[in-house]
């Protein structure tokens, strides 16, 4: 408790004020203090009938050690959660893709082991501040997660592919390089900032964007897909997005030499605060199914 005492009274300004958050009488706080000090054989405070202040070696000693004890306290907290149940409500941020195709297999199987938590979902394809509106933890490509961030990956690694309908092909030539993309009619896509998105290729180090032309502008990988079905044009969507109309054949891939994968989905969250009890939760029963999944491939064929 010395070290507590001396923290709360610097913050405090008063013996009797530090005594009642730590719930101890101003007796024992005093006795602390001059424990402490008898053990370092310097004083902490200057201390008068009204006042209270650190001395300078107090001063440095309560800056040296309050990192300190603010580390051991969550170490202490983190551990303590490892015995509560988890209770309360989980709110997650993601896109709209990644809620429906990665996330929500998760919180399915979370909702079956912790039956008291209530989990919110809230999916919007601009990136926000998930501490500043409030959410516990957030979803999105790997590439997109801010760096001050812990990331936890919870799906593979991806692909973004260009599909057509059969019908669309019925009188145009299948795209060889991007740049025949020129020549073929694009479902564009539109961020939610406002901005065109370009479609990215590359292939042996070669790298290139192509502003595609098109008739139709959407904002949402469901609806391209739609339209590409229809006909309508040529859709740059995830590989899953689209995973059975390719194994089908209602759409066809092309470009597929020049669609290289990358780092799939991640959840993430601030690492320099507590965890809250109920994401310690979700982080574990996320980590045990990607460990459960890795093996089972790794013990195929």
């Amino acid at each position: 408790m010395e070290l507590e005492a001396v923290v709360a009274i610097a913050r405090l300004g008063s013996f009797r004020a530090a005594a009642s958050e730590l719930d101890v009488s101003p007796t024992a706080i005093g006795n602390a203090v001059a424990s402490l000090e008898k053990h370092l054989g310097v004083r902490l405070f200057n201390r008068t009938t009204r006042t209270v202040g650190l001395t300078n070696a107090g001063r440095e000693y309560v800056e040296a050690i309050t990192p300190a004890l603010a580390c051991i306290h969550n170490a202490n907290q983190a551990v303590a959660d490892h015995s509560r149940k988890p209770t309360g409500t989980l709110r997650f941020n993601c896109s709209p893709s990644g809620g429906r195709h990665v996330l929500m297999p998760f919180v399915i199987e979370y909702l079956r082991r912790y039956n008291e938590i209530n989990v919110e979902v809230v999916t919007e394809g601009q990136l926000i501040d998930i501490i500043k509106d409030g959410f516990d933890a957030g979803i999105r490509l790997a590439e997109a997660v801010p760096r001050d961030m812990v990331a936890i990956p919870l799906s593979p690694t991806t692909r973004h592919v260009v599909v057509g309908a059969p019908s669309y092909f019925a009188n145009r030539s299948r795209p060889i390089v991007p740049a025949d993309l020129m020549r073929h009619e694009c479902i564009r896509a539109r961020f939610p900032s406002g901005t065109l998105y370009r479609w990215e290729f590359a292939r042996a180090g070669e790298a290139t964007t192509i502003d595609v032309p098109g008739s139709l502008t959407l904002d949402e990988p469901g609806t391209m897909v739609q339209a590409s079905r229809a006909g309508i044009g040529l859709a740059y969507v995830s590989d899953w997005t689209v995973a059975d109309d390719i194994a089908s054949g209602s759409l066809i891939e092309v470009l597929s030499d020049w669609t290289p994968s990358h780092p799939g989905y991640s959840l993430y969250y601030p690492g320099r605060r507590h965890t809250a009890a109920s994401l310690r939760a979700f982080v574990d029963m996320a980590r045990e199914i990607g460990l459960r999944k890795t093996s089972s491939t790794g013990t195929k064929g």
